[in-house]
């Protein structure tokens, strides 16, 4: 919890101000606000944040807002001694501090924590864009042990691209993570000399705490006995959410974050996702785990390397359909036969849509809630009319 003390203004800033900033707020300066450069998202931001009528927390270094993927965004407070801590492990466990290149929005907190490595351990943070098309002219620059952070889909595209596939194998790490990483495509990575670390946290841990499955020095993961829920004890963790105590305590007793996720342990100890403990939906009076139905989703053959997310919306007849919805090709019946042998049949998607690319956010998620928003739309439209199929393929192009 978040204790009363010494106060100071919270300071929005973005862009190549962040760089900065950032260093001053570790340096024990004015905490900062990281903002994106998109309108709307930087208004949602700036509204939850509250700046112009409040102060910031104590010890508060950065307030970081979550991606809003599943929700409304909510801000973060990382003080100064979590954030340094998270850095610290970092290196600790790739083996040293180095030169990072950054292809991550900074006003996230994977992004941040690529800044803040290099302030912490005095080394430098290379921009490149998010298409990584300036990594192979950019990576000289980097000098000593290199580092990479992105996200899954950053990396699906880049095996596609000879030069740029070449430029990742000469990172010393590429840190994967926001969402999970399917196995083929971590095994293309390895075969081309990719050293590929896969990352599971969250912006209330300072990112990744967790590392191919065993947490960084420091951190305790837990599970709950029933529920599977992931228990995050670590010096990493957040001090609270801005202005909403209320959240706050839910989510946080003891320095020990009550993640909304459910994991197991492997054969060898290592923590596997498993998905959110909010992914059961109710159809046709049966209970679906849509994090279960989408990860076998994306073994289906006919996908080969394309996106794909299982939803829920509305339905009068079964309460809630489940559609799978993919940038990929492959039809809905060939669809359930691959998942005949895993999944009942009451689990399988009623629905297979096909879109030119999935909405995401700025953090590189697939957009959930805006994805849902417009099919439930479509659906009401009658589902299956033209129209509304083509309302949906113009949305995305």
């Amino acid at each position: 919890m978040i204790e009363p003390g010494p106060r100071t203004a919270l300071q929005p800033v973005g862009g190549s101000e962040v760089l900065d900033a950032l260093a001053r707020a570790l340096d024990g300066g004015p905490p900062i606000a990281p903002l994106s450069s998109d309108p709307a998202e930087r208004a949602q931001s700036l509204a939850m944040l509250r700046i112009e009528e409040q102060v910031a927390e104590p010890d508060a270094a950065a307030v970081v807002s979550t991606s809003g993927s599943t929700g409304r965004p909510k801000g973060v407070v990382l003080s100064r001694a979590a954030i340094q801590a998270s850095a610290s492990l970092t290196h600790t466990r790739l083996g040293g501090a180095g030169d990072w290149a950054l292809a991550l929005p900074a006003h996230y907190v994977a992004g941040l924590m690529v800044l803040a490595r290099t302030i912490v351990a005095g080394t430098r943070a290379h921009p490149v864009r998010a298409d990584l098309a300036d990594l192979p002219a950019v990576l000289p620059a980097l000098t000593g042990r290199r580092y990479l952070a992105l996200v899954p889909t950053q990396l699906i595209r880049a095996l596609a691209q000879p030069e740029i596939t070449a430029a990742l194998a000469g990172f010393d790490a590429v840190l994967v993570g926001g969402a999970a990483l399917e196995a083929d495509a971590r095994g293309q990575a390895e075969h081309q000399g990719i050293n590929v670390v896969e990352t599971y946290g969250m912006s209330e841990a300072c990112g990744g705490c967790v590392y191919d499955g065993l947490p960084l020095d420091g951190v305790s993961i837990d599970l709950e006995p029933v529920t599977g829920r992931i228990l995050i004890t670590s010096p990493t963790i957040f001090s609270g959410y801005r202005l909403r105590p209320d959240l706050t305590s839910e989510a946080l007793h003891d320095n020990t974050l009550h993640t909304p996720d459910r994991g197991r342990w492997s054969a060898d100890r290592r923590l596997e996702i498993l998905g959110r403990l909010d992914s059961a939906v109710i159809t046709g009076g049966f209970v679906v785990d849509l994090d279960e139905v989408e990860r076998t989703a994306r073994r289906w053959p006919l996908l080969n390397g394309a996106s794909l997310a299982v939803i829920a919306i509305p339905d009068a007849e079964r309460g809630t359909m489940i559609i799978a919805v993919t940038n990929g090709s492959g039809s809905l019946a060939v669809l359930r036969d691959f998942l005949a042998s895993e999944l009942p049949a009451y689990a399988a998607p009623r629905r297979l849509v096909h879109l030119n690319a999935l909405p995401r956010t700025a953090g590189g998620k697939i957009d959930r809630i805006r994805l849902v928003a417009d099919l439930s739309s479509a659906h009401l439209r009658r589902d299956q009319s033209p129209a509304a199929t083509a309302d949906l393929l113009r949305t995305h192009r």
